[in-house]
């Protein structure tokens, strides 16, 4: 499913929970961490719900739009919906780009050319409710490289991560806890690992490139790393045709789950960090169970309700704030 908001030289802005120092947080932190950190949710589960859509998308084109034409053309609309406000600013910012160059590539790799290619072809042989609940173990990667990285998670949020974690478990193997994973289920695997490494790339973002040359930038890099792929495609599979029912969900994607969420998702990465946030995107496979129930009517029994309860309260648990 890209970037921070842009920041002013000449002002340092105040530092994030995620940023804080130890002594910091025994002090209470600096001014602003507490609507920084409300907002840095709020845009997390904003990103989650758009992009539990994706899911449904990428299921529903499967039989009509190749999986690497879906990612391709999902980008070249994302590059059209966010090239009015970005274009201008990553052509001032050339210099920086061109010096961060080997960051920008790797972060466009995994969050772009890699992560939603590996779900569109996941939709060919898997349904959209497993995408979205083995899409869920993301955060667990996130953890573990924020853990990596020297942050201390609290043990707070380790328990909250570990229950919805369970939750999520409980969901896929419907309660047996036997996993019996579709060819399809195995691509989402792939994709939830470039997820779980791309968010937490975005730590390490170079902070003087702003947030809409960043975003445009990783469009431009991901659909050029895709574009021999498919053109691949095109000459083996041939392209699709255009109606209704193809290009409204590729407008969805692109403009929705790709220029706005990424952008949400990105700035909530730069205000709470990759691992409150990933607590966040254990609601995904909540959200994908309520979107099917609402679009498709499929019904939600009580294991689903009991899952649900799991993750709703390992997610509150560890997003909450550390008490002082």
């Amino acid at each position: 499913m890209a970037t921070v908001l842009d920041r002013t030289p000449l002002h340092a802005e105040p530092k994030t929970a995620e940023a804080q120092t130890e002594p910091e947080r025994r002090a209470g932190g600096t001014k602003g961490v507490p609507r920084s950190v409300g907002i840095g949710l709020a845009l997390a589960a904003l990103a989650t719900v758009v992009w539990s859509g994706s899911f449904v998308t990428s299921r529903a084109l499967a039989d009509t739009v190749p999986p690497i034409q879906h990612a391709f053309w999902r980008w070249l609309i994302a590059i059209a919906a966010v090239a009015p406000f970005a274009a201008r600013q990553a052509w001032q910012q050339r210099e920086l780009i061109r010096q961060h160059i080997r960051f920008l590539l790797l972060a466009s790799l995994l969050g772009v050319t890699v992560y939603n290619t590996l779900v569109n072809q996941a939709g060919v042989t898997t349904t959209a409710g497993n995408m979205g609940m083995i899409m869920a173990a993301s955060p667990v990667l996130m953890a573990v490289y924020e853990r990596l990285g020297g942050n201390r998670l609290g043990a707070r949020r380790v328990t909250g991560m570990l229950v919805a974690c369970a939750g999520v478990l409980l969901l896929v193997s419907k309660g047996s806890l036997a996993m019996d994973f579709a060819a399809g289920d195995l691509w989402v695997i792939g994709g939830a690992f470039a997820f779980g490494s791309y968010s937490a790339v975005l730590r390490r973002k170079p902070q003087e490139i702003g947030g809409l040359a960043f975003l445009f930038t990783t469009f431009v890099l991901g659909a050029l790393m895709l574009l021999p792929v498919f053109l691949v495609s095109l000459a083996v599979q041939g392209g699709f045709t255009p109606t209704v029912g193809t290009v409204s969900p590729l407008l969805y994607v692109g403009v929705v789950s790709s220029a706005v969420a990424f952008f949400a998702w990105n700035k909530a990465i730069s205000l709470i960090g990759a691992a409150r946030a990933g607590v966040i995107y254990y609601l995904q496979p909540v959200c994908v169970a309520l979107l099917s129930f609402a679009l498709l009517g499929e019904g939600i029994g009580r294991l689903q309700v009991v899952c649900m309860v799991l993750i709703l309260g390992g997610v509150i648990l560890g997003s909450a704030a550390r008490r002082r």
